[in-house]
C-alpha cells in the first residue's frame, strides 16, 4: 500500500495538503457548472472575464480550510489583544467557505463581496498597517498590504457588478479600481527592482532555476502591470486594462504557479507543499480580483447612453449608418 499513488495520497500527505486540494477540486466543479454559459456566450478575452466568479471563488474555499485543519498556526497571526483567537480562526474559515460557495453559484453576491471586502479592509487596519508601519523598510510588508487592500477592493468590485445600476455600485466600483489601479501599478515597480521574484503579486519567493526566461517575465508582467494599472485608473480604459491584467496573470498561474505547485507536491515536507499551494492560489484570487473590476466595468456600462460606449469599438459600426 505505501508504494502505490493512494498509499502516498493518504498516509503520506497531511490533512491540510489535502483538504485544501479536495476544496480547490470541488469549487472548480460548482464554478463551472454555474458559469459555463456565460462563457459560452462570451467572446474573446471577455470569456476569461466570465471566469472572475470561479477565479475568486476557488482561492477562498482552499483557505478556508487551512483555517480549519492548521487552526492552531493560524490563530498565532489574530492580533494578541483580540481575545479568543482560536475562535476567530474557526470563525474566518466559515466566512470563507460561505463567500466562496457564494461567489461560485452567483447567489448573494452582492453580500458575499461586500462582506470580504469589510473583513479583508478590517484585517488590513489590525494587522497589515501596524506591520508595515513597523517595518517601513521591508517591501515584503508593502506588498502584502497592497495584496490584502485589492482582495478586499475585489470584492466590493463583485458585490458591484451584482448590483443593479445606482451610485451605489458605482461607488463601490470606483473605490476597488482605485486601489486595484495603485496596487498594480507599485507591483509593477517592484517587478522592475526585483527582477527575479515570481510574476503577479511579487513575494520574496524566486521563481525556481528551471523556468526558462526569469527575468525576460518579470520585465514583461512589471511592464504590464504599471501600463494596465495606469489604465484602470481611468474610468474610459479600465474595462479593457482590467481584461488584459486578468488574462495575464491567469495565464502566470498556468505557466508559473501550476508548475511551481506540482513540483512542491513531491516534496516530502508538508510546509512546502502548504507554500505551493497558497503561491498558487494566492495569485489565482489577484487574477480574480482583476477580473472583478472588468465584470462591474461591463455592468456599470449598462445603460449608459451608445455614443459612451465606446470603449470596445466594433469594426461593424461605420460613421453615418444606422444601426
Amino acid at each position: 500500500m505505501p508504494n502505490t499513488f493512494l498509499g502516498l495520497m493518504f498516509l503520506e500527505l497531511s490533512r491540510t495538503v489535502i483538504s485544501t486540494c479536495t476544496a480547490g477540486v470541488v469549487l472548480l466543479v460548482i464554478g463551472v457548472l454555474a458559469g459555463r454559459n456565460d462563457v459560452a456566450e462570451a467572446r474573446g478575452l471577455d470569456r476569461i472575464v466570465a471566469l472572475s466568479n470561479l477565479c475568486f471563488a476557488m482561492p477562498l474555499a482552499v483557505f478556508s480550510m487551512e483555517h480549519f485543519f492548521d487552526a492552531t498556526s493560524i490563530m498565532q497571526l489574530v492580533p494578541a489583544y483580540m481575545p479568543w483567537r482560536l475562535f476567530w480562526a474557526y470563525f474566518v474559515g466559515v466566512g470563507l467557505l460561505a463567500a466562496s460557495l457564494s461567489i461560485a453559484t452567483k447567489i448573494l453576491v452582492q453580500a458575499s463581496g461586500l462582506l470580504f471586502g469589510i473583513m479583508m479592509f478590517s484585517f488590513v487596519a489590525m494587522m497589515d498597517i501596524p506591520g508595515a508601519l513597523g517595518s517601513p523598510h521591508d517591501r515584503i510588508a508593502w506588498v502584502l498590504l497592497c495584496r490584502e487592500l485589492s482582495f478586499g477592493a475585489g470584492g466590493l468590485c463583485l458585490a458591484a457588478a451584482a448590483m443593479e445600476r445606482s451610485r451605489g455600485a458605482n461607488w463601490l466600483a470606483t473605490f476597488g479600481r482605485v486601489v486595484i489601479g495603485f496596487s498594480a501599478v507599485f507591483y509593477g515597480v517592484e517587478h522592475f527592482l526585483h527582477p527575479l521574484q515570481v510574476p503577479a503579486v511579487p513575494l520574496e519567493k524566486v521563481m525556481p532555476m528551471w523556468i526558462p526566461g526569469r527575468a525576460i517575465i518579470d520585465y514583461v508582467t512589471g511592464a504590464i502591470l504599471v501600463v494596465t494599472g495606469v489604465g484602470i485608473l481611468m474610468t474610459r480604459r479600465m474595462r479593457s486594462a482590467a481584461t488584459f491584467l486578468g488574462s495575464w496573470v491567469v495565464l502566470m498561474v498556468v505557466v508559473i504557479y501550476g508548475p511551481i505547485l506540482i513540483a512542491s507536491m513531491q516534496d516530502p515536507s508538508t510546509a512546502v507543499k502548504v507554500e505551493g499551494i497558497n503561491y498558487f492560489f494566492d495569485t489565482l484570487l489577484y487574477a480574480g480580483t482583476v477580473l472583478a473590476v472588468a465584470k462591474a466595468a461591463a455592468k456599470l456600462r449598462e445603460g449608459r447612453p451608445a455614443f459612451e460606449q465606446n470603449e470596445f469599438p466594433s469594426a461593424e459600426r461605420t460613421p453615418g449608418v444606422a444601426r
